[in-house]
């Protein structure tokens, strides 16, 4: 069967168009406007471009990418730290510069506290307490940025992955986070704090109650109570590694063409992801909580030399990213889910050792600028013109040749899974 793998980028202009005819210009929007509104598309975002975070990116750097995120339809980002790094605060002041310059300008922040356990990245992390120093410097930074930028940051979260028992090197017990969210809901009931913010962690699915029982904890249940809604992780590509049944190619589908196995692998991929989501709802539901839940990151690498690889499961490559980005988009907008797609832009700082390494190839793009698959089809349409990032323009990956690209597509390896 023929697939146009292409999908037109034109529905999601006219919904970001849409959606602006019916606000006044500038008229900034609240988090329970944005969330949930599939004009308002949404992407994590890290602008480090060297293999270290000890080169944090500048103000016009960063307004550089802001200008392709904006051209490619992005409304929100996601950041992860507020004070460890001067990028956050640099990436605001970006934003806000862009907004004076251009009223037609219109980008949201989800802002992200680190929150790191006692001891963090010894030999001996301490769970069941908490950094105090880094972790209350991170909110209060947190506290500064939402006042001093009120009208760009829209949500803060607190904490990444910061409660998932496999973050060994950091994660806490849910108690500390469910501390510091409740500490910035009594900033908003003061009116220290704009009364519009919302207030979420941002976790694995099993941290949120869809997994394992082991999570299952009074402070879990106050936490879910405490946030405004609850952000959750879902990442089917780790898991065509840890935990394979749902990708490897099943009996009944060895015959067919490799390339109709990959595109029932991805959608299996996309199924798993809807379970993780339904099982973080129904565990919700069950406690009496009515919450909404919105993904707050999931992504495909395109690259990997290791489990992930032609070597591994054979998940990693462009192809795949697409159907997987497509598919993801596509589901949750529909639902009227906002989706954080990990990532904008590859950061080679992730394993800096490991330069073809799966983590530091999330993005959408290159370091270089360079659009992967995911987005020739915006390339085609002039979409990025006159848009460079380092002095580059926006080109396509392979230079545009699909021929190329497809020799690297593999099928995950055959299984006799009943």
């Amino acid at each position: 069967m023929k697939r146009n793998i292409f999908q037109p980028a034109i529905m999601l202009l006219l919904l970001l168009i849409l959606g602006a005819c019916n606000r006044e210009i500038n008229e900034p929007m609240h988090a329970d406007e944005l969330l949930g509104n599939p004009a308002y598309p949404a992407i994590s975002y890290g602008g480090y471009r060297e293999v270290t975070r000890d080169i944090v990116p500048s103000v016009e750097e960063l307004s550089e990418d802001l200008r392709i995120l904006h051209a490619m339809g992005i409304r929100i980002l996601r950041t992860y730290n507020t004070q460890q790094f001067p990028h956050a605060e640099r990436l605001l002041e970006a934003i806000r510069k862009l907004k004076e310059n251009d009223p037609r300008f219109e980008m949201y922040v989800m802002l992200g506290a680190w929150i790191d356990c006692k001891d963090a990245r010894t030999e001996a992390p301490d769970h069941s307490r908490e950094d105090v120093g880094a972790n209350t410097a991170e909110i209060n930074a947190a506290v500064r940025l939402a006042n001093t930028y009120p009208d760009i940051v829209k949500v803060v979260a607190v904490g990444n992955e910061a409660m998932v028992h496999w973050q060994a090197g950091y994660f806490v017990e849910p108690g500390i986070i469910l501390k510091w969210v409740e500490y910035l809901q009594h900033l908003k009931k003061e009116g220290e704090l704009p009364s519009s913010l919302w207030i979420t962690s941002s976790d694995n699915f099993a941290s949120w109650g869809g997994g394992d029982s082991s999570y299952h904890k009074p402070e879990l249940e106050k936490l879910i109570r405490a946030v405004d809604y609850i952000s959750m992780h879902t990442y089917p590509f780790h898991d065509t590694h840890y935990n394979p049944e749902f990708w490897l190619v099943p009996a009944d589908e060895q015959d067919l063409p490799e390339l109709e196995q990959v595109h029932r692998a991805m959608q299996r991929a996309l199924d798993y992801a809807k379970m993780q989501y339904h099982a973080v709802k129904e565990y919700v539901a069950g406690l009496g909580i009515g919450k909404e839940i919105h993904i707050g990151e999931t992504g495909w690498a395109t690259m990997d030399n290791y489990l992930y690889g032609e070597d591994g499961s054979k998940a990693a490559d462009e192809y795949k990213q697409k159907l997987y980005h497509d598919s993801i988009r596509a589901w949750t907008e529909r639902e009227n889910i906002t989706c954080f797609f990990f990532q904008a832009f590859d950061e080679p700082w992730k394993d800096s050792k490991n330069p073809v390494g799966s983590e530091n190839h999330f993005g959408l793009f290159t370091v270089d600028g360079v659009a992967k698959l995911v987005l020739w089809d915006q390339v085609d349409a002039g979409v990025f013109e006159g848009l460079t990032r380092g002095g580059n323009p926006i080109r396509k990956s392979y230079e545009g040749d699909l021929e190329e690209l497809m020799e690297g597509v593999l099928p995950p390896d055959p299984s006799n899974i009943e």
